[in-house]
């Protein structure tokens, strides 16, 4: 499988997306670097050639940072795990910007109140950041806890989405 790569100037920095034939988002992050990205994909998706092209989900990227946070939501993503990962990834996706929750209460929405960690597991081995938004989820004190592609942007993203 080919998939398709594309880098978007963010105010947080570059943002690369790769995107399968079908435009489903298998990685993205805050990088420039394309093998960084790529590593993030499950190895049964990982494309066997990349190119570099235009992927619906740029656009969606674009209307996020000018203030249309939904926009993301509708971006079809792809990623491969267990049960719980994948409901978790599901999970992800419905906590509203503005409204992050603790791992404690990501543990509880998935039905495992007492699985905290591997509610940080799941956030951990999340793909298509932005898309499935994990920096939504924070430590119980209320700090940023732990994000693939640095606090700052956490931080950053965390902010905008407060402000809106």
């Amino acid at each position: 499988m080919t998939a398709t790569l594309q880098t978007v100037d963010t105010p947080d920095g570059p943002f690369t997306i790769v995107a399968d034939a079908d435009g489903a988002v298998l990685a993205s992050g805050w990088t420039g670097d394309p093998e960084a990205t790529l590593a993030r994909i499950h190895p049964t998706l990982r494309p066997t050639g990349v190119r570099e092209g235009d992927t619906d989900a740029a656009g969606a990227v674009r209307a996020y940072y000018d203030g249309d946070l939904a926009r993301i939501d509708g971006v079809p993503v792809r990623q491969r795990g267990t049960a719980l990962q994948a409901a978790g990834w599901a999970a992800l996706r419905r906590i509203a910007p503005g409204s992050p929750l603790s791992y404690t209460a990501f543990a509880d929405a998935l039905g495992s109140p007492r699985a905290v960690r591997a509610a940080a597991s799941v956030c951990a081995r999340n793909a298509p950041a932005l898309f499935v938004p994990c920096h939504r989820v924070l430590r119980g004190d209320g700090s940023l806890g732990g994000f693939a592609w640095g606090l700052d942007v956490k931080r950053a993203l965390l902010a905008r989405e407060a402000a809106t």
